[in-house]
């Protein structure tokens, strides 16, 4: 692949920044990006066989995979034998330039390089260093390796996801993974405002294992108020109803009804205002309660109906509903191109920054395997 011209403007809120990315897989390789979009100077330092997601395809471009590409953008690549003298001196000539590294070593492997964060602390006091783990450093499960599936296994997350009556189900995406990326990103920031009182940085630990643990919502709310272990509902929301995948005429549809306001609509626009008057479904903790008997009522309304126009038309009225989309679809949706989710660089495409500023947008310079063999200069040409 071609590198992108180095002209389009960084407008980024974090311009100025020099980030140091030691990660590979996917949490500390996405907070690298994300802070790669909104402006920071990232320089990615890859093992001499590049990431172990270069391999993880099909599909392929140029003999990398593109779960590679979904998580280096906005980055320039030098390659290094961190366990070489060679490397461990040329890594530290690096650290003394940047503001922040983000690394997720298995805890240990840097330190016996000797350029771990309690070594390298002392000499370069101003680092924020962000260490993503599977569970920390420490305590039961301190040190060991984490992988996405095996957190959601043991966060409860599988437990309370797929179908009442049948088994555990992962998550069709690596949650974990990518949560642990956001929380990497939010200390980032939270140390590098600290930093500008201080002067100092300091250890921000992101772990897989807390992110997961994160995630139960509000499943963990309901067992600490009614200590009964939540199961597996499917498409349906634990604590409100209707919040379901419904049946209409054509393709399935989701309602969103989270009020008695919402409800009492949606039923007027049915022509089944008594649905809304009965008091098993007036009020939303009633609907909870008798959702089994609700699901088919309202799946008998829509039979008649087409899902995407009947979505539509909730959507209109104040009613939460949407069509059931597929990748594509999702990806060609007008709205998703309105809002720049999908970015395109020459033969690069892939999903634009959810996070909007109105002065300091983010910005999209750098394909991914763009080489770099150390910061820029001056970061304001970045």
């Amino acid at each position: 692949m071609s590198n992108i011209p180095q002209s389009i403007p960084n407008t980024g809120a974090l311009k100025g920044v020099r980030v140091l990315d030691l990660s590979r897989i996917l949490g500390g390789p996405l907070c690298g990006q994300i802070l790669g979009d909104h402006g920071a100077d990232v320089l990615k330092v890859e093992p001499p066989q590049g990431d172990d997601t270069r391999t993880w395809g099909p599909p392929f471009r140029d003999g990398v995979a593109s779960y590679y590409f979904g998580l280096n953008r906005n980055k320039r690549i030098q390659f290094m034998d961190l366990a070489s003298p060679e490397g461990q001196q040329e890594i530290k000539e690096l650290m003394a330039q940047a503001d922040v590294v983000v690394e997720n070593f298995k805890v240990g492997t840097m330190e016996k390089w000797g350029i771990g964060y309690e070594q390298m602390q002392h000499v370069f006091p101003h680092l924020v260093w962000c260490r993503v783990t599977g569970f920390g450093a420490d305590g039961p499960l301190g040190s060991l390796p984490g992988y996405d599936a095996a957190i959601q296994a043991m966060a409860g997350l599988m437990s309370i996801n797929g179908e009442a009556d049948r088994d555990p189900l992962r998550v069709g995406l690596p949650v974990v993974d990518m949560v642990t990326g956001l929380n990497a990103v939010i200390g980032v920031l939270l140390a590098l405002h600290e930093r500008a009182a201080s002067g100092r940085g300091q250890l921000v630990d992101a772990s897989l294992y807390d992110a997961g643990i994160s995630l139960l919502h509000p499943h963990a709310a309901n067992w600490f108020m009614n200590g009964k272990i939540p199961g597996r509902s499917g498409n349906a929301h634990p604590n409100i109803y209707p919040y379901d995948v419904v049946s209409t005429g054509t393709s399935p549809i989701f309602l969103a009804v989270g009020n008695d306001r919402q409800f009492r609509l949606m039923c007027k626009h049915l022509g089944q205002e008594g649905l809304a008057d009965d008091p098993r479904y007036a009020t939303a903790g009633q609907r909870s309660v008798h959702r089994a008997e609700l699901k088919p009522l309202l799946e008998t309304a829509f039979a008649a109906l087409d899902g995407v126009k009947l979505a539509e038309d909730l959507m209109d009225i104040g009613v939460p509903a949407a069509p059931v989309l597929n990748v594509e679809q999702a990806l060609q949706a007008p709205h998703t191109l309105h809002r720049e989710l999908v970015v395109k660089m020459g033969e690069y495409t892939g999903l634009g920054a959810p996070v909007k500023l109105s002065r300091t947008p983010a910005s999209y310079r750098f394909a991914p395997l763009t080489e770099g063999k150390a910061f820029l200069d001056a970061a304001n040409d970045a």
